[in-house]
């Protein structure tokens, strides 16, 4: 351990003037106390510096154990020392109880080096006390001739004191034997020491490469994970964006597949009508009313889907009437079951749609084509989204004409916007510009029941959260009240 310290200090001046300036005290003190290093009768006291030295490095050691050696700064270096402070502080558990006994043994050192010291002091302390009755000694032997009568009295004092100082030099020769053991088991204790510092460091060494190894182990393993979720995330995405890009492309087709067929068939009505209907047809809407109707009623598949809510007021039936027949949905679901129907509807254009379709249909005024069938001549009239485009006062005429056509027992069937839905005068309502005013199945039932139809019930239709889902924030019973249905249906049976 001296040579190490030699090595050091010859590499840094800054050591190697702190060891001079030692030296220079050591030999300040040992010529003030020349007693320190041999004493009265040849006692010699152990120098305890080699102690005191090896007694630093080791609690140097000792504190430095859990520490990061230092590095050059850098990126590299700092993420090193980094990971060396983690393993550091996650192997604190392990070298715990090392540390707790290294500063035990280093306590053991600071106490036998303390007794040591009082050790050396009774010894000087003896050295001094032998020194002065050996220099009494000397001054009393010049006289002892000539007192040789007084020494009788004496002899037993002087017998006294060659005892004490073989009992003195017996202490001395132990002092030297123990100070030989204790120097013995001392080296033994720090080549002791060192090994298990040795071993403890190996063993760091070692768990701190298996904690890096299985850290890589982990980050690959975590790397591949993410790459894998990464991809799968990727397919995903990729899967959903040409499922909407399908979507997309269905729903374009459909619609242009809806314009084609509008355009066939007002090509085909064009050239099956004579001019002068086409003109009359122009006349009455001012506007494209297939592209008008396709647009904001629906198309014909979803229009013909909700009428399949009537079909049991039809089962059986043989003599059935569509009154404003339209693009002819329910000409088109009855025929398909087998029921026979004809359709009436006053603009020439649908008309000819229809006709193009193979369907039974016929140009006429309502008000005008029932007066002229007699009555009791029918067992089902059907009307769908017609009494709303009547004036107010021409409703319950309308609905005496057709209780007067029907044969006891039949049925009229009236489908029209729902009033009682507040929804339908800000969206449904007010989008045809043909509609007077709506009516309320109140009223509906009241104009049956005064042209001698009985047994009426109305159907609700079109659930407005179905195409509104904002109203689902309301309050139930409120949303039923208000905000139910946007269409309604009101059956009444002739008596």
């Amino acid at each position: 351990m001296n040579g190490a310290r030699s090595v050091a200090a010859e590499q840094d001046p800054a050591l190697r003037e702190l060891e001079h300036a030692v030296r220079e005290i050591q030999e300040r003190v040992r010529a003030r106390h020349p007693q320190g290093e041999r004493g009265a009768f040849g006692v010699t006291l152990p120098s305890l510096l080699p102690l005191l030295h090896s007694r630093d490095a080791a609690e140097a050691k000792v504190a430095a154990i859990g520490t990061v050696n230092p590095r050059p700064p850098g990126l590299k270096n700092n993420l090193i020392q980094k990971w060396k402070r983690f393993i550091a502080r996650a192997l604190d558990w392990h070298v715990r109880e090392q540390v707790e006994f290294n500063r035990a043994q280093m306590n053991c050192v600071q106490a036998t080096l303390e007794a040591l010291n009082d050790h050396n002091r009774a010894l000087e302390a003896i050295a001094i006390a032998v020194s002065e009755c050996q220099a009494r000694i000397d001054r009393i032997e010049p006289v002892l001739p000539g007192l040789e009568h007084r020494m009788g009295s004496l002899e037993s004092n002087t017998e006294l004191l060659k005892d004490r100082a073989t009992e003195l030099a017996d202490i001395v020769k132990h002092w030297h034997e123990w100070r030989k053991e204790w120097e013995r088991k001392l080296a033994i204790n720090e080549t002791q020491f060192l090994r298990s510092v040795a071993d403890l460091q190996s063993g760091f060494s070692h768990r701190s490469t298996m904690m890096e190894a299985n850290f890589r182990d982990i980050a690959k393993t975590q790397h591949a994970d993410f790459e894998g979720a990464l991809s799968r995330a990727n397919a995903d995405v990729q899967k959903r964006l040409w499922s909407d890009l399908d979507r997309i492309r269905t729903e374009y087709e459909t619609i242009i597949h809806s314009e084609l067929r509008s355009v066939r068939q007002k090509a085909f009505a064009a050239a099956t009508l004579a001019p002068v209907i086409a003109e009359t047809a122009k006349e009455q809407h001012p506007y494209d009313f297939l592209r008008f109707a396709e647009r904001y009623r629906g198309p014909e598949a979803y229009v013909r889907q909700n009428f399949e809510n009537y079909l049991d007021y039809f089962a059986g039936k043989s003599r059935v009437i569509d009154l404003g027949c339209g693009r002819g949905e329910m000409l088109e679901l009855l025929k398909e079951k087998g029921i026979p129907v004809k359709g009436i509807d006053g603009d020439g254009e649908s008309v000819a749609i229809c006709k193009s379709k193979g369907f039974d249909a016929e140009e006429a005024d309502l008000f005008e084509w029932l007066r002229g069938q007699p009555d009791g001549a029918y067992e089902v009239l059907f009307c769908s989204q017609v009494i709303e485009h009547l004036p107010p006062l021409e409703l319950p005429r309308f609905i005496r004409e057709c209780s007067a056509k029907l044969e006891k027992g039949g049925v009229l069937i009236l489908e029209t916007p729902n009033p009682e839905c507040l929804a339908i005068f800000s969206t449904h309502f007010y989008l045809d510009p043909t509609h007077h005013r709506p009516v309320p199945p109140i009223l509906a039932a009241f104009h049956m029941e005064e042209a001698g139809l009985g047994r009426i019930e109305v159907k609700r239709l079109a659930p407005a959260i179905d195409s509104m889902p904002s109203l689902a924030s309301l309050p139930e019973d409120f949303r039923e009240a208000f905000f139910g249905c946007l269409d309604y249906a009101i059956i009444g049976r002739k008596l």
